[in-house]
């Protein structure tokens, strides 16, 4: 396949790593709890997508030490080590810190970090993410302080934050900027399906800030790919199969945006993902991190990148919408 991804890039924060404008989410990988990891997909299967989204040209893969325990990380460490070095694609690392109750210190942060640059076999990451804004022990000022010492030390290339609201990340935005570090992303749920960071500051925030938005569950956790629908009567693995917008009811009050995804596909010759994807690009200061567990799934998510929705198109996905919030 040739790496289509190449098309268009962006830029994570004023001055973090440029990458496809599309990332790799790994919270699957290692993940049996939720996502049914060893069950229902296998080691070779994710290897098979690592290798599968390099080949298309998706290189920023986003990672965290609690995504199965660690495990995911072991497996990227591991696929990154095994990938032949004359390849010509590269993997660019975005992982995070979660901060527990007993991290109470700026060493425990250089800790947790050095423990997951040895699951993933690197020296360094192009992003370190703090996973939630969770204050215990440790304030977010010490804590941005810790991570601010890890990018001039060479460890981190760029700084980031997860689910944090507009006056969290504003907050956390400033603390950075007295060490002279700035914010480059806020990680949090973004889709057709969840757009409450339009209508709750975060967006104008990150805009105004000029940090990057990373969306995860940009497919609302697979609602958005056509696959489940009323007809079908087929339910997800793993902890999925309990949420409500799985029932019958649920992809029954959502066919109307599934049938607006197929229709506005068939015009481009693409799938429902790769429409809901593509819309997520056009927003502009937004990168969509799917999953992905096999290697079809990484090639159709690559395929959402190198093509353009028309403005009416993008109109119309807007106010089928505008309810999700």
């Amino acid at each position: 396949m040739s790496p289509i991804a190449d098309l268009q890039t962006i830029t994570l924060g004023p001055n973090g790593p440029t990458v496809p404008a599309l990332g790799v989410g790994t919270w699957a990988w290692g993940d049996s709890l939720f996502w049914d990891y060893g069950k229902a997909y296998s080691d070779s299967d994710l290897h098979a997508a690592f290798d599968a989204c390099l080949d298309a040209g998706l290189t920023l893969f986003d990672t965290a030490e609690i995504y199965g325990l660690g495990q995911s990380e072991r497996l990227l460490g591991r696929f990154m080590q095994q990938r032949p070095q004359q390849a010509t694609q590269n993997a660019i690392v975005a992982t995070k810190y979660f901060p527990l109750p007993w991290r109470w210190s700026q060493q425990s942060v250089a800790d947790a970090l050095a423990a997951s640059l040895d699951r993933l076999q690197v020296t360094s990451v192009a992003l370190y993410q703090v996973h939630w804004p969770l204050d215990f022990l440790l304030s977010q000022k010490d804590l941005m302080q810790a991570l601010a010492a890890e990018v001039k030390r060479g460890r981190i290339g760029a700084v980031g934050v997860s689910n944090y609201s507009a006056r969290q990340m504003r907050q956390a935005h400033e603390y950075l900027a007295e060490q002279g570090v700035p914010l480059a992303v806020n990680q949090v749920q973004y889709s057709l399906l969840n757009r409450k960071i339009e209508t709750s500051g975060v967006m104008e925030t990150a805009r105004e800030l000029g940090v990057t938005i990373l969306a995860y569950s940009p497919l609302a956790q697979g609602l958005l790919t056509g696959k489940y629908t009323p007809e079908a009567d087929l339910k997800p693995a793993g902890a999925r199969r309990i949420s409500p917008r799985f029932s019958q009811d649920g992809l029954t009050k959502l066919k109307p945006v599934v049938e607006a995804l197929k229709d506005i596909g068939e015009k481009h010759e693409r799938t429902p993902a790769q429409v809901a994807l593509n819309w997520l690009v056009a927003q502009g200061n937004v990168l969509p991190i799917p999953g992905a567990k096999n290697a079809r799934q990484a090639s159709q998510n690559a395929g959402a990148l190198g093509w353009q929705l028309a403005a009416d198109e993008l109109q119309r996905l807007d106010q089928l919408t505008q309810g999700y919030c």
